[in-house]
């Protein structure tokens, strides 16, 4: 049986008020109107859109956009048991599924699990007919759905609130994108909502933009609602380079010396042998050089753009297998290896570095 754990809507809302509202009476302030949010509205619309659970993050476990599993759980990757108790552990499988890249990657759950669905309802999920239930309600990779996960609220928000049916007067603190769902979700047309302005919304490029009227924030959510890769697919490796910066890829490759090539993969076709005997050096002036026992070429690099958009642009004249714009895939960097995965569509180039600089 699926048992589902959801507090109720009136219980939640009275709550908020009871606890908020001040002992002593006062008078009701109206705030303009664009600082008064109400029900039903297209601002509180896209206020709720933007607080759903985000189920993206983890598809590498479940493969599914519209709920998230609850941690910790127990799973099994490609027969390795391991708990994941937090969204670091989803890359602790990551890396199990790299470990090969010619295998049947799997996963395999410890029963009961929960998952947690857009509205964060919590549903206890006992085998896998039930979870591929879910799964299939949802939509599939890169289809448009309901959530807005290219901007956040940064939180505490604050409001006031007046009930117009009995007077009561009270405030509200929301700490989290939970509580801000079900706050909307339980407003009613009754229910006089005074925003306190300034808020802070985050953007998907980590910038903040100071926010001081529901008009402005209506405008802010629609202008990043599209503005960013929502990443709603299963291709868990088009995030490893979140964080990589051409400053940090110039500095491995120019203090690292004696490339080699691990990986290369053109139009389908395995190429890193003919190169076993290659060593590639990189310099800080845009040049480099392939050389062999019995061959010397030169060539140039370079590099722009930041994280997963990063173009490196590889042209040794005499070595056509090696010339593209790869884009910057990963950089893994070991105790004493370090590995630079360039990658275009289906074409790889990846070169490692023992690094003992």
């Amino acid at each position: 049986m699926k048992s589902i754990l959801k507090f109720s809507s009136w219980m939640l809302f009275t709550s908020i008020l009871l606890f908020s509202c001040r002992s002593e009476e006062r008078e009701f302030e109206q705030a303009p109107e664009e600082e008064v949010l109400e029900a039903n509205s297209q601002i509180a619309n896209l206020m709720q859109r933007t607080s759903m659970n985000d189920g993206s993050l983890d598809n590498i476990l479940d493969r599914s956009n519209c709920f998230s599993i609850q941690f910790p759980v127990t799973v099994t990757a490609n027969g390795l048991e391991i708990i994941i108790t937090n969204e670091d552990g989803l890359d602790t499988v990551e890396d199990i599924f790299d470990e090969l890249e010619d295998d049947d990657d799997t996963i395999t759950f410890s029963f009961p699990i929960v998952i947690i669905l857009s509205d964060f309802t919590e549903v206890t999920i006992n085998n896998n007919t039930e979870l591929e239930s879910f799964s299939g309600d949802c939509n599939g990779e890169d289809e448009e759905d309901d959530d807005i996960e290219c901007i956040d609220f940064q939180y505490p928000i604050t409001a006031s609130l007046f009930n117009t049916n009995n007077d009561l007067i009270g405030d509200v603190t929301i700490t989290s994108d939970n509580e801000l769902y079900d706050f909307i979700d339980d407003l009613e047309d009754n229910i006089i909502v005074n925003v306190d302005f300034p808020i802070t919304v985050i953007l998907s490029d980590g910038s903040t933009v100071e926010i001081n009227n529901l008009i402005e924030l209506e405008n802010v959510i629609e202008d990043a609602e599209d503005d960013c890769d929502e990443d709603d697919d299963y291709d868990f490796d088009d995030d490893d380079c979140n964080d990589c910066s051409t400053d940090q890829l110039s500095t491995i490759l120019t203090t690292c010396t004696n490339w080699i090539v691990d990986k290369l993969e053109r139009n389908d076709m395995d190429l890193e042998d003919q190169y076993s005997q290659y060593v590639f050096n990189f310099a800080t002036d845009g040049t480099l050089t392939a050389v062999s026992s019995s061959d010397n070429f030169s060539g140039t690099w370079e590099s722009n753009g930041t994280g997963n958009s990063i173009v490196v642009t590889v042209d040794i004249p005499d070595l056509v297998d090696f010339n593209n714009n790869w884009i910057l895939h990963e950089i893994e960097q070991y105790t004493n290896e370090t590995k630079v995965d360039l990658r275009l569509g289906d074409d790889r180039l990846r070169f490692e570095s023992d690094c003992n600089n």
